[in-house]
């Protein structure tokens, strides 16, 4: 049908509550189109929108309709599959406590157990559940580090990381059999108080709500992950942290394991209690400069040491640490996981229990400096696509095969792992290890900011930039799609002046090299190119699998310090635009 059709559709049966904000959008066609003429995309990450009525948003209806589909995939794999089930969790997000009972209820009905969180609880601790209660399943409903306008829906695999495209696309040709009324629910309380508090609770046929036992589980897991207590015995106790978790769903997890870490914090008043319209910044992303503005001036009032954040799903971790100069300076993710890292790793070494075949992982946007770091204990550093699900893969065919033993997968966008607990970005346990690494460097008499210029000096100078180019309207897609066709019909032989010496095509799965010889990566198909320099520097462009945005990537190396590295980075950034814009 087309977006009138679609349109008329919705309007026969919604609410009449629902009805008036239809009703209200009835002479703007461009409202309609937009919100009517597509559905939602559910990729390997699911799905994320603007709330609100239609197609092209996130509310119950389209909610529904994916659980169903996931429902009817679970059935499709066998009654033991229905059995495990799923289990589901939310953010502070506005109706994020709605939809995730809206996905139990469906499941219920479809005769697949559902266990639902008694309160809102982060991405790691919903992947840990997965592999804790069995289940085949798991779905966390958030959108991320996103504005506030919008709330999303992720799906997880029984491994506890983010769908395959394998079974994502298996997901939905299920869900485009649905239509997005008529869905069946179980009957059931669904007032917040039939949830609240509760473990290991039957409220409905198929319905179970869980809590405190899961969360003991997953802080016993991660606590034993500490590489130095006595370091935390000696210096913890005089640590002073600011946190903030930025309104979201890192308040209790971050804040246990400092408290059984003995850590003292502060949390930010101002960002401390659940509010899904994130008043105090303008997203609640900790990889946006203003995140820890109310953190940083918070820690020079006290006098701390370092500001922590956590975005609302908590698998997202920014930093400030304070320089040589002792004012506050923001990591920037690639920063931060080169950190800890080189702490991970060194204090294996130092404690001799650095195995033969250590592993750490990291995506291809991710700086080249991991390599060199990895390199430097001995350790071998695997490259995967971008999404942490691809990190989830490695950890898991590692453990099959024990060629490796994972220690530590990152990605530039602030997300970090160490462990096996989780298959997705950890910031509970990535705080953890970052103020055990403050306590480390302070017992030996280094600050934080010495250690990354030590790194420097000994490795070399890296620095990194980012930049996100958005296609904006209905045909916003499209346009990007064909940024990327248009990129891949151009040879691109120099950037700034820098020759460029191969070329990697993860869609077509080729590299080319300088003289046009071409040879196979082992990639899964991907719509990213990424160009190598003379020296090994590198530009990557992909396009967002769930926004109408190219991201464009650039790392930079020089021998003049770091500010060389940042002004031929900025070079090589500035030259690219000019194919994406």
């Amino acid at each position: 049908m087309d977006y009138m059709e679609s349109y008329q559709h919705w309007l026969e049966n919604v609410t009449e509550e629902e009805r008036a904000e239809l009703t209200a959008i009835a002479g703007d066609d461009k409202e309609l189109r937009e919100r009517f003429t597509l559905p939602l995309a559910f990729g390997t990450a699911g799905m994320r929108g603007v709330l609100g009525m239609g197609t092209f948003r996130m509310n119950e209806y389209t909610v529904a309709r994916a659980t169903q589909g996931l429902a009817d995939y679970i059935k499709d794999s066998g009654e033991e599959a229905a059995r495990r089930g799923v289990v589901i969790s939310y953010d502070t997000r506005r109706m994020s406590y709605e939809f995730a009972m809206t996905a139990a209820r469906v499941l219920a009905a479809n005769g697949v157990n559902a266990y639902l969180f008694e309160n809102v609880h982060p991405v790691p601790i919903l992947s840990f559940s997965i592999g804790y209660l069995k289940t085949f399943s798991g779905i966390m409903i958030t959108a991320s580090h996103n504005p506030k306008e919008y709330n999303g829906y992720k799906v997880y695999g029984e491994d506890g990381a983010q769908l395959s495209p394998e079974a994502t696309a298996r997901v939905v040709s299920f869900i485009e059999k649905r239509d997005y009324f008529g869905v069946p629910m179980a009957a059931v309380d669904t007032a917040r108080e039939t949830v609240m508090g509760k473990d290991n609770a039957r409220i409905a046929p198929h319905i179970t709500v869980v809590g405190r036992s899961v969360d003991e589980a997953y802080f016993e897991r991660i606590a034993a992950l500490s590489l130095s207590p006595e370091a935390v015995e000696k210096e913890g106790r005089d640590l002073k942290i600011v946190y903030t978790p930025l309104h979201g769903s890192g308040y209790k997890p971050v804040t246990e394991i400092l408290s059984r870490m003995h850590i003292p914090y502060n949390v930010v008043p101002e960002q401390a209690a659940p509010d899904p319209d994130f008043p105090t910044v303008k997203m609640p992303n900790p990889e946006m400069p203003d995140a820890l503005v109310l953190g940083i001036k918070l820690a020079e009032e006290l006098g701390s040491d370092v500001v922590i954040g956590t975005d609302p799903d908590a698998d997202r971790m920014g930093v400030a640490v304070r320089s040589d100069k002792g004012d506050f300076v923001l990591l920037t993710g690639n920063q931060t996981g080169v950190l800890l890292m080189d702490y991970i790793l060194r204090r294996h070494t130092e404690k001799g229990t650095l195995p033969a075949n250590a592993a750490v992982v990291k995506t291809i946007v991710t700086t080249s400096l991991a390599e060199k770091v990895a390199e430097y204990y001995g350790a071998a550093c695997y490259d995967v696509l971008t999404g942490f699900k691809f990190i989830g893969e490695k950890i898991d065919l590692f453990h099959k095969t024990g060629a490796h033993t994972f220690l530590f997968g990152y990605e530039e966008s602030y997300g970090y792992l160490a462990g096996t607990h989780a298959k997705d970005k950890d910031a509970v346990v990535s705080t953890m290890l970052f103020a055990e690494m403050v306590c480390y460097y302070k017992s030996i008499g280094v600050s934080l900011y010495a250690r990354l210029q030590e790194i420097y000096k000994t490795l070399g100078y890296y620095a990194e930039q980012t930049i996100s180019v958005y296609f904006k309207g209905l045909d916003g897609m499209a346009t990007m799609a064909e940024k990327t066709r248009a990129l891949r019909k151009v040879s691109i032989t120099e950037i700034a002046g820098y020759k460029v010496v191969s070329t990697l095509d993860f869609l077509a799965g080729e590299k080319t090299d300088i003289s046009g010889k071409k040879e196979k990566i082992d990639f899964p198909k991907s719509d990213v190119m990424k160009y190598f320099l003379e020296g090994g520097d590198w530009v990557a462009i992909r396009p967002s699998g769930t926004e109408p945005k190219l991201k464009l990537y650039v790392s930079a190396s020089s021998k003049e310090g770091i500010e060389g590295a940042k002004r031929k980075a900025a070079a090589l950034l500035d030259y690219m635009k000019g194919y994406v814009e």
